[in-house]
């Protein structure tokens, strides 16, 4: 049996890296266009009834803290006064579904969904009362839309999920509005 010239192994090699990738971009880009930062798993139903203004639920999904925030009339105002201080006040570089892309960032206002790790190096920030999210590590900030600041080292605002309402009180992570 001959050996494979250099030029034969790179073929093979850059074939099986092009499948690879192929198959990859096929399991993350849904046929909406959303794209899921993590799609293996089921999807995870959260009831929402007991859940307060101002409260802060974390549940897991696929490994990760997503976080459901029930946010007061006040906290949805305050949005709108701090945008000149963001970094991506828009949210148009952010990972997102596309129903989300708003100044409240959510299907419903007063309900926030997200991925809790900071976008700079995946640590959980905290949440600050009616003042945002601040990440102990680095002290990245993000208000309650969990866009961005300029002021620290995040540069993307926190990543939203696939969610959708299931019921009144119930919202399901990793499925298409």
């Amino acid at each position: 049996m001959e050996k494979a010239t250099s030029k034969q192994r790179r073929r093979i090699i850059l074939a099986a890296g092009a499948s690879a990738v192929a198959g990859g971009a096929a399991m993350v880009l849904r046929p909406s266009g959303v794209i899921i930062p993590h799609p293996h798993g089921s999807p995870l139903s959260v009831e929402l009834a007991g859940l307060p203004e101002g409260k802060l639920r974390t549940v897991e999904w696929q490994g990760k803290p997503v976080w459901v925030l029930r946010r007061s009339a006040s906290e949805l105002a305050s949005l709108a006064l701090h945008e000149d201080v963001l970094t991506d006040p828009d949210s148009l570089q952010s990972l997102q579904p596309p129903a989300c892309r708003n100044r409240h960032r959510s299907l419903r206002p007063e309900i926030f969904v997200a991925i809790g790790l900071c976008t700079h190096q995946g640590c959980t920030p905290a949440l600050l009362g009616g003042d945002g999210f601040l990440c102990p590590c680095h002290t990245s900030r993000y208000d309650l839309a969990g866009r961005v600041f300029k002021v620290g080292p995040a540069t993307a605002n926190l990543v939203i999920p696939a969610y959708r309402f299931d019921a009144e009180n119930r919202l399901l992570i990793g499925v298409d509005a």
